[in-house]
């Protein structure tokens, strides 16, 4: 936004002499200030009654998309509506006025559901244990990569220098893998999308410390060949990590650890409906099958032989801190209610719901949409653009034009299988009525796209802020109030 149009909106409603609240007459006495912070000029601030800020505000923050205004076409990997009851318990004073440094004794309600939150995704995962301390996912996999290297490193294994993951991985996977100080191989997939098992094992060696896998896989479908990858990972000396971005499809199907992996890390506001706009709060609990215990970082939650709950902060295996303390407690709060809501019952109703909205979209759209891969998909699908490409309307043509059509772009040109990918992933608390009025909205682009390609090419049209240009905003941000 430039200068003037920010001048504009804060001030266009300024009035001379008009004011709102008026401070209490100070109580202190008059403190000296140095003259370097003095100001020499009068502020130029606006002159407006309080209903006039309120509602300014109010329209302002409505221009900014949320998942509580619209639906979402890639909720389960980023923004899965979060139930109200989960926020009011978090704000709850009796848990959002704790301290991290209380003694133990005086929290024994706070750590009692987080040990209880740690058992519960132990069970969900078919793990050994889970540590809640990383702040999100991509700290997550730095966190369970960190795991491994310890393992490794306890049986004095200083050759595996390597990390195998999926040319359709998430981007985080190899990024963790550098950070964590290895080297990355890629594996190839096959025409459906899958991981190519005779590539994989050419690549399995003594180097290898991990190969880290998600499933369902990048373009939603079933990797139905993980024992065998388990079994080739674990016969070669590796552990094999499950990237848990994909488990929103697997609750109530399938666990992971069951699968033969070794390590994993949670999304909690993937799968477990905690908030995440705007870059967070986030948390990316990770979990470790039975024998890898000892190597999760301090500090850990246990429950004691006489029923109380305490935190270790001293272990010798351990991989030390990698967070402040035990994390973005109230995000554990939103996780633990919704888990608690839910039932075993219900969480088992998750997955199979999820693919079911997503099969439902898919099937709509196909004969207008490039579906480079057949068969069911699990939680999510990637179309390649539209099958009609005559009229030069691309992806990111159809994302912005969604934007005017009251819905939110969903993620484009990723993965990088396809030329033109599209993946739209609806979550299971979506409606029917709200699938049909997207697939909608899609069908109606297409139609455009082939009679009157110029609306769709020069979207959105009805929104804030129009076409930016995403390569200058990339490289040259303007991220203060002096640069607008």
């Amino acid at each position: 936004m430039n200068r003037k149009l920010y001048d504009k909106l804060i001030f266009d409603h300024s009035c001379p002499g008009r004011g709102g609240y008026d401070l209490p007459h100070r109580i202190y006495p008059d403190v000296k200030l140095p003259e370097d912070l003095l100001r020499t000029d009068t502020p130029a601030l606006p002159e407006v009654d309080e209903p006039t800020v309120v509602r300014h505000y109010t329209n302002q923050s409505t221009n900014n998309f949320g998942v509580d205004t619209g639906f979402y076409p890639l909720g389960s990997c980023t923004m899965k509506y979060n139930p109200k009851i989960n926020e009011a318990l978090a704000a709850n004073p009796a848990i959002a006025g704790l301290h991290p440094h209380q003694p133990a004794d005086t929290v024994q309600g706070a750590l009692q559901l987080y040990y209880m939150l740690q058992t519960m995704l132990s069970e969900i995962g078919g793990m050994g244990e889970f540590t809640l301390n990383p702040f999100a996912g991509a700290h997550g996999e730095l966190t369970g990569l960190m795991v491994i290297h310890a393992y490794h490193d306890s049986r004095d294994d200083a050759a595996r220098t390597k990390v195998i993951v999926p040319d359709s991985a998430h981007g985080t996977n190899p990024a963790s893998a550098a950070v964590a100080g290895y080297e990355v191989v890629e594996v190839k997939s096959l025409p459906d999308g899958t991981v190519d098992l005779d590539d994989l094992r050419s690549k399995l060696d003594g180097t290898i410390a991990a190969v880290m896998l998600t499933n369902p896989n990048t373009v939603g479908m079933f990797e139905r060949r993980i024992p065998e990858i388990a079994e080739a990972v674990h016969a070669a000396g590796a552990l094999l990590y499950y990237d848990g971005a994909n488990l929103n499809p697997m609750l109530g199907v399938a666990r992971p650890g069951d699968m033969g992996f070794d390590v994993m890390h949670i999304n909690l506001h993937k799968t477990f409906s905690t908030p995440h706009g705007g870059g967070g709060p986030g948390a990316g609990p990770v979990g470790v099958r039975k024998g890898l215990e000892e190597f999760l970082p301090n500090p850990r939650v246990v429950k004691t032989d006489d029923g109380r709950y305490d935190i270790i902060t001293d272990s010798p295996s351990a991989l030390g801190r990698i967070s402040s303390w035990l994390g973005n407690y109230t995000v554990f709060i939103k996780a633990w209610a919704y888990i608690l809501s839910l039932g075993a019952n219900g969480v088992a109703k998750v997955g199979p719901l999820a693919t079911l909205n997503a099969n439902y979209v898919m099937h709509a759209l196909r004969d207008l949409y490039l579906l480079p891969i057949e068969g069911p998909c699990k939680h999510e699908f990637v179309f390649d653009g539209l099958i009609d490409k005559s009229t030069g309307v691309t992806t990111l043509n159809i994302a912005k034009r969604l934007l005017d059509l009251g819905f939110h772009a969903p993620t484009i040109y990723f993965p990088l299988l396809f030329h033109e990918s599209l993946m739209i992933e609806p979550t299971e608390t979506e409606s029917r009525e709200t699938l049909d009025a997207f697939i909608a909205a899609m069908r109606r682009i297409a139609q455009e796209a082939a009679e009157n390609p110029e609306i769709v090419k020069t979207a959105p049209h009805d929104t804030p802020a129009r076409r930016p240009d995403d390569t200058e905003a990339a490289l040259h941000p303007k991220v203060k109030f002096a640069d607008l």
